[in-house]
């Protein structure tokens, strides 16, 4: 019995000192893990340093080629003699020459031509948009860069007179809705006679009469239309540019008219063809 008992604490002993050894070689390996862990966390922290580093490289030289860019696009380029356009208004213009008839668009042969074509679609566009269309009395004639709208005599005046008729008034509402729809448009009004002589108490000549008109009409849009002043211009032709020649009733009938001439700043008129579909 003595000896069962010896031989089964020796067993006991032995198990105890296999699991110290197992238990100490888990710690240190277990260290080493932490170790490890450690390392890998400082490598990982390192690497996210560098990729931050690398990132605000790519932004800031990402941030240059954009300025670049847009510098470049703000570049002015000029057209001929006319004007100075960037590449910005470049691009709105071929956006706006999709709309273009073809056949008008295959004449246009320089960068110049393409402009004239450009605006002269927009500034109808803006007249077909009002429903100022043509007939016997209303001749509209778009000419490179303006949009020229030739309003019979007896539309806006009573015979020999310079005083706007009420019956202007439609038509001087379209003309006006026209002008206050784009900030960038300035209007001159031309007044035409036939060649018979003028004479009264308030009118010397032709010269005034054309002139007394073409500042009748500008003071009408003004003051019950809304048009700021500052956009238009007042003038008179007298009967120096008829249409056709004074021989006969009719025919002087079609020279006295008003000419109303839309000239768009360019630069300021291009920056806004992004609006038109």
């Amino acid at each position: 019995m003595k000896r069962i008992s010896i031989g089964v604490i020796t067993l006991c002993l032995m198990a105890s000192c296999v699991s110290k050894k197992k238990y100490v070689a888990l710690e240190h390996e277990n260290g080493e893990i932490k170790s490890q862990l450690t390392k890998t966390t400082v490598a990982k922290e390192e690497l996210e340093a560098k990729f931050s580093e690398i990132q605000s490289r790519v932004d800031s030289y990402n941030s240059k080629i954009n300025s670049l860019t847009e510098e470049n696009d703000a570049q002015m380029v000029a057209v001929g003699d006319i004007a100075v356009i960037s590449n910005d208004t470049k691009k709105s213009m071929r956006e706006t020459l999709k709309h273009v008839d073809p056949s008008k668009l295959s004449e246009a042969k320089t960068l110049k031509d393409s402009m004239n074509l450009a605006i002269s679609y927009n500034l109808q566009k803006s007249l077909d948009n009002n429903s100022l269309n043509e007939d016997e009395d209303i001749a509209i004639d778009i000419n490179e860069t303006v949009v020229m709208i030739s309003i019979s005599d007896k539309m806006l005046f009573n015979t020999a007179s310079y005083r706007v008729s009420n019956k202007a008034n439609d038509i001087l509402q379209k003309l006006a809705d026209i002008i206050n729809s784009e900030p960038s448009i300035e209007v001159m009004v031309e007044g035409h006679t036939d060649s018979r002589s003028i004479n009264t108490g308030a009118i010397k000549d032709n010269w005034d009469l054309s002139v007394l008109r073409a500042t009748s009409v500008v003071r009408k849009l003004q003051d019950d239309y809304k048009v700021a002043p500052e956009k238009m211009i007042a003038s008179g032709r007298s009967s120096y540019h008829p249409l056709i020649e004074n021989s006969s009733n009719e025919n002087r009938a079609k020279n006295r008219r008003t000419r109303i001439v839309i000239l768009p700043n360019i630069n300021k008129f291009f920056a806004l063809m992004g609006n038109v579909e």
